[in-house]
C-alpha cells in the first residue's frame, strides 16, 4: 500500500518563498527619458530638385538591396548586396546577372576590388564608372561564386530615391541617426545610402561634450567609412573607451575623439519578506516595511506615507508655477 505523500507547513513556505522571489526581468533597457528629437528632423529634407540635377554617372540595369535586410544576414550568414531587379536587355542582363544573385566583389578597369557590403559601395562604382568602362564582378548564384563583365553605359536620369531608415543607439553614447539624402552623402564626398545624420541626442550623450551637434553628417567612425547607418552602430557597440568620430558640418570635415558611456543602474527591488519591500521602475517606487506598517510611494509629481495602516499624508506638485519673488 502506497503511503499518501505528507507536504509539512516549512516545504510549503519554502514553495511559497521562492515562487514570490521569481519573477520575470526585462529584456530590452527602457528608452532614454532624455533622449531630445527635435520635430523639424522627423523628416528627411526636400532636395529631390537637387538630387536630379547631380551627375548620374554610370548605369548597369542593376537594382540592389543590402544583404543585412535578408533572412540570411539575421542568422550571419549573408554576405554581398542582393541583385533585386534586372533590366531587360541592359548591361547586366547582357552580362547573364540573374535576380537573386549576391554581388561579393567589384572594381572598374584596373582599379583594386571593392568588397560588397552595402549597396552604397556598389553605386560608389557606378558613379565613377564612364560609359564603355568594364565593371569586374565577383558574384554568387546558390552557393556558388562565379565572375562577368559589365560594360558601363551613360545614366540618363537619377535612380529611384533610396529608403530613408532612423537608427537608435541608447546604451553607451544616445544618439539617433537617419540615412544621408543622396545630396547630403554626396556633399559630404560618399555614395548614395552612405553616411548618417544625427537626428537625436541623449542630454547626457557625450556626442554634445565632443561637440557635435543636430544635422552633423558622420563619415566615418574610427577606421571605418559610415557606408550605411548600421556601421555607426556596430561601430559604437565594438568599441572600447574611445572612438574617432569624423563627421561633416557646412561642408567642412572634422574628426574628434569621442569618450565612451554607458547605462546608468538603479536598485530596481528589495524582496525580504516580511520585513522590507522595496521596487523602482521609470520614476515610480513603493517601500513597505513590517507587513504594510510602514509605507511610502512616490512618482516624480506625488507621494503618499502610511503609518499603522490608520495613518496617511501625501502630498505633490501643484498647478501652478511658483511666485516670482522680484
Amino acid at each position: 500500500m502506497t503511503r499518501p505523500s505528507i507536504t509539512t507547513p516549512l516545504a510549503v513556505l519554502m514553495t511559497l518563498l521562492v515562487g514570490a522571489g521569481c519573477s520575470s526581468l526585462p529584456e530590452d533597457a527602457p528608452p532614454l527619458a532624455d533622449m531630445v528629437e527635435p520635430l523639424e528632423l522627423l523628416r528627411s529634407p526636400d532636395d529631390e530638385a537637387q538630387r536630379e540635377r547631380l551627375p548620374a554617372g554610370g548605369f548597369t540595369g542593376l537594382y540592389v538591396a543590402d544583404a543585412a535586410d535578408t533572412l540570411e544576414a539575421a542568422l550571419g550568414d549573408a554576405e554581398g548586396v542582393e541583385v533585386v531587379r534586372v533590366v531587360e536587355n541592359g548591361p547586366a542582363d547582357i552580362a547573364e546577372i540573374q535576380t537573386g544573385d549576391l554581388l561579393i566583389q567589384a572594381r572598374v578597369g584596373d582599379a583594386p576590388a571593392t568588397r560588397l557590403d552595402y549597396t552604397s559601395q556598389w553605386r560608389a562604382l557606378e558613379l565613377r564608372a564612364k560609359a564603355g568602362e568594364r565593371i569586374e564582378v565577383v558574384f554568387d548564384r546558390a552557393g556558388r561564386r562565379a565572375r562577368t563583365s559589365i560594360e558601363v553605359q551613360q545614366r540618363l536620369r537619377a535612380p529611384e530615391r533610396g529608403d530613408v531608415e532612423r537608427l537608435r543607439e541608447e546604451q553607451r553614447i544616445g544618439v539617433v541617426v537617419r540615412t544621408a539624402t543622396e545630396v547630403e552623402a554626396r556633399a559630404g564626398g560618399l555614395a548614395p545610402g552612405a553616411g548618417a545624420v544625427i537626428v537625436g541626442l541623449s542630454k547626457r550623450s557625450p556626442l554634445r561634450h565632443a561637440g557635435l551637434q543636430f544635422g552633423d553628417l558622420l563619415v566615418a567612425l574610427g577606421e571605418r567609412s559610415v557606408d550605411h547607418p548600421q556601421v555607426v552602430l556596430d561601430a559604437i557597440r565594438a568599441a572600447d573607451e574611445t572612438l574617432a568620430f569624423t563627421y561633416v558640418r557646412d561642408g567642412n570635415r572634422t574628426t574628434v575623439d569621442v569618450s565612451m558611456s554607458e547605462r546608468a543602474s538603479e536598485l530596481r527591488e528589495v524582496w525580504i519578506p516580511p520585513l522590507l519591500t522595496y521596487s523602482s521602475e521609470r520614476g515610480n517606487s513603493s517601500t513597505s516595511i513590517l507587513l504594510g506598517l510602514f509605507g511610502y510611494e512616490s512618482t516624480e509629481t506625488a507621494w503618499r506615507t502610511r503609518l499603522l495602516w490608520l495613518f496617511s499624508f501625501s502630498g505633490g506638485d501643484a498647478s501652478e508655477l511658483l511666485e516670482d519673488d522680484e
